[in-house]
């Protein structure tokens, strides 16, 4: 690894938070990824099948918005599980350009019989801090996410 960043004292230590926070993302989400490797689906998908699943049905927009895409690579999401007859899309009566996705019983079996592990997991990785830094860590990253849009 080269020579560290000569910046500010506070542009170093936002770039340190920013790396232990990367690493520690994709620390966490890499222990979850078998599962869903497993399944045959890719983060994304998984991401929309547990939104529809908590959520209940959502627009494409709301469901973005949800899963933190854009509309346009989650179309192709959408269709992929559409394709695997995991979720359906249908017109909404009140504006037929609006459409709404949902779970097909194919997906919400699949996606109950997924979470609970996928939940055990995430509940594993996240043993190493206490309760108290738990709820910290959930407060600050809420206040970083906020900030930024």
């Amino acid at each position: 690894m080269g020579p560290r960043y000569q910046g500010t004292k506070t542009e170093v230590r936002a770039l340190a938070a920013f790396v232990a926070l990367q690493r520690a993302a994709e620390s966490v989400a890499g222990s979850t990824q078998e599962e869903i490797v497993r399944a045959g689906l890719t983060q994304s998908q998984f991401g929309v099948l547990e939104a529809l699943l908590h959520l209940g049905p959502l627009c494409a927009k709301d469901l973005a918005r949800k899963i933190l895409r854009t509309k346009g690579n989650l179309t192709m999401v959408i269709e992929n599980l559409e394709k695997g007859g995991l979720v359906e899309r249908t017109a909404r009566e009140d504006d037929r350009r609006v459409l709404t996705v949902e779970l097909t019983k194919k997906g919400r079996r699949l996606v109950e019989g997924m979470f609970p592990r996928h939940a055990r997991v995430i509940e594993r990785s996240f043993g190493v801090l206490t309760a108290g830094e738990q709820e910290e860590l959930r407060r600050l990253c809420r206040k970083l996410g906020k900030a930024q849009g």
